[in-house]
Order: structure tokens, then C-alpha cells, then sequence
């Protein structure tokens, strides 16, 4: 059984836009705060964190460097959390839907916190199975308080059958997280981890321990939001700046921000979080079904797999679709509805959008009527009362780079 099933669901769920006003008494700062100044940052309240949403140069330029060479990012206000115990693997599978059993050491999975009556997605995540005694975990930052107090709730459900795990959540103000993204990141980063770690053996989603400028037992995972080869990096707070500083001294690495990440990740087809998937959105309609394993789905006893099966058998109403303006002019945003240019039915909305820099054209995610995925359909969306042209497209916007391993 779910733990999911023996506690009350979540009452609110974070969006991953946030006004200055939600943070005005708490907001927090990373410990690389004075150094996004110093470089020139334009701070902005995001997610309970002053971050970074752009440097001197343009998002698009920003995007463009990452795509072409390497950009650093800072992304310690996203919750890392270790899970030790005895019974660490069996407390995450009763709370997301990965086969975490049987992840290879030294893996890592992007996988989904599920509500278990409704299906629908809480958080996305990625899961690590390391080569020590525990798991590691990142979250994002917008659900952090939403995911500390539900972890917390199921371990308490959990442990009380004399099950063995505990929670370790790392505080930014100890640990601090970096993204080194784009084709030149493993020549830039090989060069700081000396020759005792050979990254050209570190595939897609692996992970291991590496001395980072000096500093032992950081965290290098190869994974990543931009849809380009490159790296997230756990590292100690007191030594993030330091490290920081001598990533971007190397000539192919520049600063970048949300912009640019925001611009990156809808390229590359990847949700962002509260626009793209909810407590709303099943993996069905989301298009992650691929984040559940066949065992999983065979054994039916991951989180929400009742209505999850069920709508996979029947079939989903909406599903998240790719999109492409086929006009100039101002790109659709977020909550642009959709409709059949035929009757002028509505069909769906539109979720997130933007200006692509790569491809020079606008481009969205939305969801839309089953009826409507096909490739190459023809929609409409409205934006100030005018009816824009769009077209169904498959996803990523961008093929994907990573390093994967030879088949």
C-alpha cells in the first residue's frame, strides 16, 4: 500500500513564477549572492531565494552561449536531501514511482512524486542510487516546504512498522548546488577535477564523488535541463564561491540565469514546474509514462497507480503537446487558450511559451484534446482577442546532446 493512501493530500501546490510580494519579509539568499552581484547580476525574488535573472548579456544571448560552448548556473535554492537506512529504497518507492531497487549503483533516474488517488503529479525529481551508504535526492525549489513536510509525514508512517531510514535535507546555507551546462562543460570541468576522476567514463545520469578545485567529495552528477552535455555539482557552501570563480575564469564559461534557463528547458521540451505539471496533470497527460518502469507497472503498487493504469487503458482527455507559431509577431505565453480553427471549439490552453533563440521562431507547451496531438495540426490560440495560428510539433523543440553511452 501507498503511504499516499494513510495521509490527508497536500493542500496547495507551488507555482514556479512568484512575485516579489510572496517573498517580502522571508526571502533568502544563496551563499553565491554577493557573487552574482559583483558579476553583475539583475536579482529577482524566485521560488523564497534572491536569483539571478540575467547577467549583462541578453537571455538570448545567454541561451545561445550555452547551446554553442558552456554556461554556469546556481541552482542551490532546489532542495538536496540524502535518505539513509537499512530500508532507504523501499521508503522511496512507496513515495515515487521509480524502481529505485533496481537502479544501477551509481545511477540516477528523474522520477515523479505522485498523489495516489487523483494520479496526479506533485513534484518531478531526481533520484540517485550512490556508491555509499545512501540515496540522494534533488527536488525543486518551488515545492521545497510543500516536499520537506510530506517526506517528513511518510517517514514518520513509515518507520512506525520499525522500518529503518532517516531524512538528511541540506541546508543551502551548507550545501550549495551548481549546473555547469553545454558542449564544452566536461573539457571545462575535467580540468578542475584532475586526472583522478575520467569524466569520458561519467554517461547521462551517472554519478559519482570527484575533487572539485580542490575540494573533496563533491557530488558531479552528468545530467541536466538544457537538453546540452553537462554537469550538477554539490558542493560546500564555504567553498562554492571559490569554486564558482574559477569556473567562470575558464574562457568558454559565462554566467546565466533563469532567462536563459526558463528559454533552455522549454527547448528542450522539459516541464517547468507548476505551469507545465500540477496536482492536475497526470504522466499520462504529461507525457512521463516513460519515468514508470514495467515492473513498477506490472506490480501496480506505485504511488496513484490506480487511476494512472486506468487512464492509460481508457485513455487520457488532454496531453501535453509541442507547439510552434506560425506567425511573427509576440510569442503566446502561459494561459493563451486553444482552440479548432474548424468550429472554433476550445480544445486546451497553452502553459508555458517563449521566444526560441535556437530556432528563431516562438515556440509553447500546452495541453490539448486528445483529438488534436497528431503532428502538424493546425490550432489557434487567443491572445488580446486575436486568434493566433499554431501547429502541433513533436518535442524537443531541439534534439537533445547528452552524453550518453555507446549502444
Amino acid at each position: 500500500m501507498s503511504l499516499f493512501k494513510l495521509n490527508s493530500r497536500p493542500t496547495f501546490f507551488c507555482k514556479l513564477r512568484l512575485s516579489a510580494r510572496s517573498y517580502a519579509n522571508d526571502v533568502k539568499k544563496t551563499k553565491l549572492h554577493e557573487f552574482h552581484v559583483r558579476h553583475g547580476g539583475k536579482m529577482v525574488p524566485f521560488a523564497g531565494y534572491m536569483m539571478p535573472v540575467k547577467y549583462a548579456d541578453s537571455i538570448a544571448s545567454s541561451h545561445l552561449h550555452t547551446r554553442r560552448q558552456c554556461s554556469l548556473f546556481d541552482v542551490s535554492h532546489m532542495l538536496q536531501t540524502k535518505i539513509h537506512g537499512k530500508h532507504r529504497e523501499q521508503f522511496m518507492e512507496q513515495i515515487c514511482v521509480t524502481d529505485v531497487q533496481n537502479l544501477g549503483m551509481g545511477k540516477s533516474a528523474l522520477s515523479l512524486f505522485i498523489d495516489d488517488q487523483t494520479g496526479g503529479i506533485l513534484d518531478d525529481l531526481i533520484i540517485t542510487k550512490t556508491n555509499g551508504d545512501y540515496l540522494y535526492m534533488v527536488t525543486n525549489a518551488g515545492c521545497k516546504e510543500q516536499d520537506m513536510r510530506m517526506l517528513t509525514e511518510q517517514l514518520s508512517i513509515f518507520k512506525s512498522s520499525g522500518q529503518d531510514v532517516s531524512l538528511e535535507f541540506l541546508d543551502s546555507d551548507e550545501q550549495s548546488l551548481l549546473a555547469l551546462q553545454g558542449p564544452s562543460s566536461a573539457g571545462v570541468l575535467q580540468s578542475v577535477v584532475g586526472k583522478s576522476t575520467d569524466l569520458s567514463g561519467l554517461y547521462f545520469m551517472d554519478s559519482t564523488t570527484a575533487t572539485v578545485c580542490g575540494v573533496p567529495d563533491c557530488r558531479v552528477t552528468r545530467c541536466g535541463y538544457t537538453g546540452e552535455d553537462g554537469f550538477e555539482i554539490s558542493v560546500p557552501s564555504d567553498r562554492v564561491e571559490a569554486i564558482a570563480e574559477s569556473f567562470v575564469a575558464h574562457d568558454d564559461v559565462k554566467l546565466a540565469g533563469l532567462g536563459a534557463r526558463d528559454t533552455l528547458r522549454l527547448e528542450a521540451g522539459m516541464c517547468l514546474h507548476g505551469s507545465d505539471i500540477s496536482i492536475d496533470t497526470t504522466p499520462v497527460e504529461a507525457a512521463l509514462m516513460w519515468t514508470i518502469s514495467r515492473k513498477r507497472r506490472d506490480e501496480r503498487r506505485f504511488p496513484g497507480a490506480s487511476a494512472i493504469l486506468k487512464q492509460l487503458s481508457d485513455g487520457a482527455r488532454r496531453k501535453r503537446v509541442g507547439l510552434v507559431q506560425k506567425a511573427q509577431g509576440a510569442p503566446v505565453r502561459g494561459g493563451a487558450v486553444l482552440f479548432n480553427p474548424v468550429n472554433g471549439e476550445k480544445i486546451g490552453s497553452v502553459t508555458s511559451g517563449c521566444p526560441s533563440p535556437t530556432l528563431s521562431q516562438n515556440i509553447a507547451m500546452g495541453y490539448v484534446d486528445s483529438r488534436f496531438v497528431k503532428n502538424g495540426t493546425d490550432i489557434l490560440a487567443e491572445v488580446r482577442g486575436q486568434k493566433i495560428p499554431m501547429v502541433i510539433t513533436k518535442m524537443p523543440f531541439v534534439k537533445a546532446n547528452y552524453y550518453s553511452k555507446p549502444k
